[in-house]
């Protein structure tokens, strides 16, 4: 199979080839999964794959609806308000995965199915009073910094489990699980440590019981480097370039 250069994790496995069909790109990268899954004796249905539409017109998303998608991750709610008109047709359930700000909370309440990102409590109480006002509620997974570099957001692992416990205050927000993003690195074992972070942080959390939290979700692994994730337990990888091809717009 061709492949091209990976700008996400260099020295982990290049994505396929983007000059091929949207379909056969993903039938690629569901090999690429089950391949990753048998070697650590996982059943493939245990992950999920998420496309991530982020730069993408509304177009490319109803060529991957056609191909059986109905969720889509988004970085920027702007996007999503953006989109979501266009195809109010679809019943697409939006996935925010980027860093948020409160002020976006109004949206996420009126547009998302879905936040990957939560990592603050200024937030989750800003995501609460406008999910209490439009009658809703979202699931939510925790987003963790596994990784040193400055440009990563997330909560910081030794704030986990007191965080969850103070989660319990937002009815609204179904925590599900954690997320998380690795290193940008070429060394296949620095990103490997990250994914193996979050999978003993949710074990952790998870032996201390915390009420109404389940964490049986780990999301982690994009593009670049998603065989590492699932063979570190992921349960949904973010998939964007390899996908829907090259990006004609910033990330």
């Amino acid at each position: 199979m061709s492949t091209s250069s990976n700008s996400e994790h260099p020295g982990v496995p290049a994505q396929p080839t983007l000059t091929s069909s949207m379909a056969q790109r993903i039938s690629q990268i569901q090999a690429r999964m089950a391949a990753a899954c048998a070697r650590v004796g996982r059943d493939p249905a245990e992950v999920t794959l998420l496309p991530v539409s982020k730069t993408f017109d509304a177009g490319a998303i109803r060529e991957a609806i056609a191909l059986g998608f109905t969720r889509f991750g988004e970085n920027r709610m702007q996007e999503v308000a953006q989109k979501a008109p266009l195809l109010e047709d679809c019943n697409i359930n939006w996935v925010v995965i980027g860093h948020l700000q409160t002020n976006k909370a109004k949206e996420v309440a009126r547009y998302a199915s879905e936040l990957q990102s939560l990592d603050r409590i200024d937030l989750a109480e800003a995501l609460e009073r406008r999910l209490q006002l439009e009658g809703r509620s979202i699931d939510v997974l925790v987003q963790v910094k596994t990784s040193t570099e400055e440009t990563k957001s997330g909560l910081e692992p030794a704030g986990l489990v007191p965080f969850l416990r103070q989660l319990s205050q937002y009815p609204s927000l179904r925590v599900k699980g954690l997320m998380t993003m690795a290193v940008l690195s070429d060394d296949p074992i620095a990103v490997r440590k990250c994914f193996s972070q979050l999978r003993q942080l949710r074990e952790q959390a998870q032996q201390e019981g915390i009420a109404g939290v389940s964490l049986e979700r780990l999301s982690m692994g994009m593009s670049g480097d998603f065989e590492l994730a699932i063979e570190e337990g992921s349960t949904e990888i973010r998939v964007g370039s390899a996908i829907f091809g090259s990006r004609t717009a910033p990330a």
